[in-house]
């Protein structure tokens, strides 16, 4: 039985790989590590903490003392770090926590993780490690900085690699705003505290596999979205101040580009960069599907309009007229300092090494998302705390 630790699953993406996990094996073992800050939560994971194949430590990855103790109690195969402080604008406001945390975490985890595998070393004085092993580090694109906007408007992308195309099969329709993307070899330079605390953890997983040999991976993806995202995201946010009839903030002119990909194809890319990976390698996880933060939120608007309308039993979540679900609810607010322009992956390397490739078209999950907060809603009033409340007010009221 494989014993993963997962990191910061409480947390969304966290949450949406333990579910699809515990969906996917059934010889499993999944030991949850998670500090449960603001936006972490246990509601996000009730079901799981049910199963008997799940144990729950409330704890801090920068707790050496803490992390021993679980690779001391059980076998542990399996690494892998979604735990992070993750939101640009809080590190605007605090990077301390994120230095902290991003970068001094990594290294604790990785560090106990090294010693707990170590079998012994080779005549060159390298770690031998156990057979099995291995550490994740769930990443970001935007370590790599930022992209120009090319295009006003997205043009279709065609592809020219002959082994991409057999993967994608179609799956997704392909946009793009600019003709160059982040690849794996593309240099690091992150703008925001957050990026720069990303960027340093990964280069120190990267460090520990030089040095020590460790055996590691790195996943960088796109902007993720889909059920249990906090509220303080884009797509999140933008839902549930439609449903409360209260302005959509966007920042400056909202033509910021983002390359958008749905949490559940994310967690079948880490799993198969968990079990196909190659060693020290870093793959990055996203799919040519690019769009503007304004036209996500006249779709977000359009689509849970048009749901009212033709689903009337789901207006009982509205806490505004019908009438006021528009284009009017769109704000333009302050654009925050250092906002980068485009993010957009190239994922060549995981579709020809690994054979994946995003499998949802962005119409689809956005309606797939919309529902399930429609469906949800006792979660979103859990999760909206009065913490929450002041961080809105102070990030876009003023």
């Amino acid at each position: 039985m494989k014993v993963y630790l997962v990191t910061g699953a409480a947390g969304f993406i966290g949450a949406n790989f333990t579910k699809y996990m515990l969906k996917k094996y059934k010889d499993i073992k999944i030991i949850i590590l998670d500090k449960l800050t603001y936006a972490g939560n246990l509601g996000t994971i009730k079901e799981e903490l049910e199963d008997k194949r799940v144990e729950f430590v409330k704890g801090d990855i920068k707790n050496r003392e803490l992390v021993e103790n679980i690779f001391y109690r059980y076998d542990v195969n399996y690494l892998v770090n979604f735990a992070a402080e993750s939101h640009v604008d809080r590190s605007i406001e605090n990077p301390q926590v994120f230095l902290e945390t991003n970068i001094l975490g990594t290294q604790n985890l990785l560090d106990v993780a090294k010693s707990a595998w170590m079998l012994g070393t080779d005549d060159k004085g390298y770690p031998i490690y156990k057979e099995g092993v291995k550490y994740l580090q769930v990443s970001t694109d935007e370590v790599y900085g930022s992209l120009s906007k090319d295009y006003e408007e997205a043009i279709d992308l065609i592809l020219e690699d002959d082994e991409v195309k057999k993967v994608v099969k179609d799956r997704v329709s392909l946009k793009t705003y600019g003709d160059k993307f982040f690849t794996e070899e593309t240099p690091l330079d992150p703008r925001s505290p957050y990026s720069s605390s990303k960027a340093s953890a990964d280069m120190i997983v990267m460090a520990y596999a030089e040095t020590y040999n460790m055996p590691v991976n790195i996943t960088r993806c796109s902007n993720n979205y889909g059920p249990y995202h906090f509220p303080e995201k884009l797509i999140p946010l933008i839902i549930k101040n439609i449903l409360e009839g209260e302005k959509l903030p966007v920042y400056g002119d909202g033509k910021n580009v983002r390359d958008w990909l749905y949490v559940e194809d994310h967690a079948k890319a880490i799993d198969i960069v968990i079990n196909d990976g190659r060693l020290g390698e870093v793959y990055n996880v996203g799919g040519f599907n690019e769009e503007q933060n304004i036209n996500i939120v006249k779709l977000t608007i359009d689509t849970i309009a048009k749901i009212m309308k033709e689903e009337p039993a789901y207006q009982k979540v509205l806490k505004t007229d019908l009438d006021n679900i528009n284009y009017d609810l769109i704000t333009f607010v302050k654009d925050r300092l250092g906002h980068d322009m485009r993010y957009a992956i190239d994922p060549t390397k995981i579709a020809t090494e690994l054979g994946w490739y995003p499998e949802t078209n962005f119409e689809d999950g956005i309606e797939k998302t919309i529902r399930w907060y429609l469906d949800n809603q006792d979660w979103v009033e859990a999760i909206v705390s009065g913490d929450y409340q002041e961080y809105y007010k102070e990030m876009y009221e003023k």
